[in-house]
């Protein structure tokens, strides 16, 4: 019980959840969460025990629920982006160009290639950013501190590329409807370049030591199993989908950002437990950089946002001498832009599965609706059956192998 700090629960609270035995005494009611560490976020298990034995788990969410939805609706098309944001806070970059492909389809706005391409290298790096985070926290869970201190040393370099392009380095609201907000500076390729000549050693360093550890191996293997029939069932995306040997990647079932042009793999694991979901993910984070490499080599040279002046302001340098472009850019910045009474779905592969943003335009400048189908919520789902009939002390490893965001599970 060392790995968990519980609290007895009301019986009124939850007797319509729980199981008759439960209600006659037979079992334990207690606590976990929500402030606690393990849970990665203010999410609350209710837990009923048997001795340590996990009978029932039942989530309890909504304490950071933040109303982005709602917030996005009262704001004007570009400045809806900045709560995306705030959605997944460890997929920022993917947040945006989910959010930025809805408004393009929505108004028919067109993309430059080399955007394309620079979208594509900062979402794999955020992919990688994303799993460093999971992969430190989740060692860390199950004792091994080493490793998380490793993986924020290398996360560390991802963000000095995100402040180096955006000013930020996790907020960073850098990709615009239409593009970019602004062209890399120089320095750029070569700060990715040395992130990819020293990234292989550092994954092999943390396979070192986890992979094989017969002391992880023990605390995840054969723990937190879900079959492929039941992942399908419970619409699992992401690495949870994969770890249960499903290869589905919307990087390859529905390309985006000019991904058709990249040579990958989409990992996969038979297995469908704790281990398996950690390997899928160190093998992700390899081909991750396969991707960013064929992005750098075939990186084309011209423009960073569409020249669509109806949806995108002027360049800055043509505002000082020109009237008609300053004019331009204060309505835009001021009024925003109309979008058609449409409707469009648009998803992307975050880190933790299949981000959806359902966008609708009713003829004015602001969203008539926007709804997230965010992959933390969806896996989350399966918490109660990835945790039944295991130790209590097991379960800090499974959450951690869903790898949940409360930003992404409560909106």
């Amino acid at each position: 019980m060392s790995d968990v700090t519980l609290t007895p629960v009301s019986m009124d609270e939850v007797k319509h959840l729980v199981s008759e035995r439960a209600m006659q005494g037979e079992t334990v009611l207690l606590n976990m969460g929500p402030q606690h560490p393990s849970t990665h976020g203010v999410l609350r298990l209710l837990l009923e025990l048997d001795g340590e034995t996990v009978v029932n788990c039942i989530p309890d969410i909504g304490f950071l629920h933040t109303g982005i939805e709602k917030n996005m609706e009262a704001k004007r098309y570009e400045q809806a982006e900045v709560m995306t944001d705030r959605l997944d806070y460890l997929n920022t970059m993917g947040n945006n160009l989910a959010y930025c492909m809805a408004v393009e389809k929505l108004v028919d706005l067109d993309v430059p290639p080399r955007a394309q391409a620079i979208r594509v290298v900062m979402v794999e790096l955020q992919r990688i950013a994303s799993h460093l985070v999971w992969l430190g926290t989740h060692a860390l869970d199950l004792g091994a501190m080493t490793v998380f201190l490793y993986c924020f040393r290398e996360r560390e370099m991802i963000l000095d590329i995100m402040e180096m392009i955006s000013g930020q380095r996790m907020m960073t609201t850098y990709f615009r409807p239409g593009g970019l907000w602004r062209d890399v500076p120089v320095g750029f390729e070569e700060a990715v370049r040395q992130f990819l000549r020293i990234f292989p050693a550092r994954i092999q360093q943390y396979e070192d030591l986890l992979t094989k550890n017969p002391i992880f191996i023990d605390r995840t293997r054969g723990i937190g199993v879900v079959s492929k029939e039941d992942a399908l069932r419970w619409g699992l995306t992401g690495p949870p989908l994969r770890g249960s040997g499903v290869p589905y990647d919307i990087r390859k079932v529905r390309p985006y950002s000019g991904y058709e042009q990249y040579d990958f793999e989409v990992p996969t694991r038979e297995e469908g437990d704790v281990y398996a979901r950690y390997l899928v993910r160190i093998e992700e984070m390899r081909q991750s950089l396969r991707i960013i490499r064929q992005a750098l080599d075939k990186m084309p040279y011209g423009p960073v946002r569409s020249n669509n002046r109806k949806f995108v302001p002027p360049p800055r340098s043509e505002i000082g001498h020109s009237m008609e472009a300053l004019i331009h850019h204060f309505k835009l910045w001021t009024d925003g832009f109309p979008a058609p009474k449409e409707s469009v779905f648009v998803s992307v592969e975050s880190p933790r599965g299949e981000l959806g943003v359902y966008l609708e335009g009713d003829g004015g400048n602001k969203p008539y609706r926007v709804h997230w189908r965010t992959p933390s919520f969806a896996n989350l789902q399966t918490l109660p059956m990835l945790a039944k009939g295991h130790l209590v002390a097991d379960l800090v490893g499974i959450i951690g192998s869903v790898d949940i965001v409360l930003g992404d599970v409560d909106r």
